[in-house]
């Protein structure tokens, strides 16, 4: 993978990360002011019908404003014209608690003039192991000067039960989190991966360059022995060196597609591109590539216009060579290769087909694909290291070029490159 997408997953992804922290934050922070705005309404419904009917039994009016008042968060004061009795008002506090289905634990206290202190009475909770008198009893419950005839309720478990009913926020904003550290799990397993993948390839670049040197000096002492004359009299030696530089020519053939690719990956290669006479350069190419054919045919069939195009050339040639290579390899028997060049009003299209064993459709989909290679069963008589289409696909869309294949099992494969035509402004 690129480094710069490499980059670019791990911006998206931090933004994402950030983006989903805010919107998770925001929204708990507003199902929370939701809720307790909900327990606020519904503690000063309960404590407003608690007051009319203490009123009503005391047969006294209640004050016209502020009559239940929010002092904290789980703190609230009833101020009413009459005295109170603790019994009667814990028996109202329960049963207009039950009717607004509020089943949240609270303790209240009434206050008396004559002592002028706040006198505990209940804590009251729908479990039942929390019943009684005097349990989970707060030390000590503010007092308010500015009123006379009051009593307070206080909620101690307040959190807890606004909490208990956002289950459903906190179970997505668990999966969240883990989606979160899943993410970053996941770019450390791929920055990880690409550093180990770095390393691998940058033991294969050495490797390939040290071959170069050992491959340059077979050559030179390959080249020396086939012209000695001693040896060219001797058939069985000279059969020999032919195979050395045979041997050693494909291996700097192998070693040169692996630095291609190489370069490819590393975004190292330019393209010197220049105006090519398509025709004259397949026909070089295809005189060539004959040369190398112990046996079969390889034919060109040129257009009948001369076709210019903007390409680099010494890519262009190892592209065209790479696909005859190719359709070489896969043949039955013989070799029968054709290339062709056909002309259309904006493009030439540039065909290279054999006769050869030919693709599958399921693996004419991983063709392009690095080191892929179409499978042949137990038989490995077709060597190579699926380099050459991979870097055909990736110097075709260096170019702009787009390239196709049609293949049937047993009835050969056509390649097609389809590349624009230049022409001079």
């Amino acid at each position: 993978m690129p480094n710069h997408l490499i980059r670019r997953i791990i911006i998206l992804g931090g933004l994402s990360i950030i983006g989903i922290l805010f919107i998770q934050s925001y929204w708990l922070l507003k199902t929370w002011d939701i809720k307790d705005k909900e327990f606020d309404q519904t503690v000063h419904i309960v404590l407003r019908n608690v007051a009319t009917r203490m009123s009503k039994f005391n047969k006294t009016q209640l004050p016209k404003s502020n009559l239940v008042q929010r002092r904290s968060s789980n703190y609230y004061a009833v101020n009413i014209n009459s005295a109170i009795d603790a019994n009667i008002l814990e028996q109202y506090l329960l049963t207009e608690m039950d009717k607004q289905s509020l089943n949240i634990a609270f303790e209240y206290a009434v206050y008396d003039c004559s002592s002028d202190e706040l006198v505990y009475g209940n804590y009251c909770s729908p479990e039942p192991g929390e019943k009684g008198y005097n349990i989970k009893r707060s030390a000590n419950l503010p007092k308010f000067n500015d009123l006379i005839y009051y009593f307070v309720v206080r909620f101690p478990k307040r959190e807890s039960f606004l909490l208990a009913n956002r289950n459903m926020a906190l179970t997505l904003t668990l999966l969240s989190v883990l989606a979160i550290v899943f993410f970053l799990y996941s770019m450390w397993v791929i920055l990880e991966q690409k550093r180990m993948s770095e390393l691998q390839k940058d033991f294969i670049n050495n490797m390939t360059h040290e071959f170069k040197t050992p491959i340059s000096s077979i050559k030179i002492a390959a080249d020396f022995l086939s012209n000695d004359p001693h040896l060219k009299s001797n058939e069985r030696l000279s059969r020999y060196t032919q195979i050395i530089r045979d041997q050693n020519q494909r291996l700097n053939q192998q070693v040169e597609k692996v630095l291609n690719v190489a370069r490819l990956e590393r975004d190292r290669f330019e393209l010197k591109k220049e105006d090519i006479e398509l025709n004259s350069l397949l026909r070089e190419i295809v005189n060539n590539e004959s040369l190398k054919m112990k046996q079969g045919r390889l034919s060109f069939l040129p257009s009948e216009n001369k076709v210019t195009v903007y390409a680099d050339k010494l890519h262009l040639v190892n592209v065209v060579a790479n696909m005859i290579d190719n359709a070489i390899k896969y043949s039955i028997n013989d070799p029968i290769v054709e290339l062709s060049l056909n002309e259309e009003q904006n493009h030439v299209l540039l065909h290279v087909k054999d006769h050869g064993i030919g693709i599958d459709r399921e693996n004419q989909k991983k063709l392009f694909d690095k080191f892929y290679r179409v499978s042949t069963g137990n038989v490995h008589d077709v060597k190579g290291f699926g380099l050459g289409l991979f870097y055909v696909k990736n110097i075709c869309n260096a170019h702009g070029w787009q390239i196709g294949v049609q293949s049937e099992p047993g009835k050969g494969s056509e390649f097609t490159i389809t590349i624009p035509k230049h022409t001079e402004k």
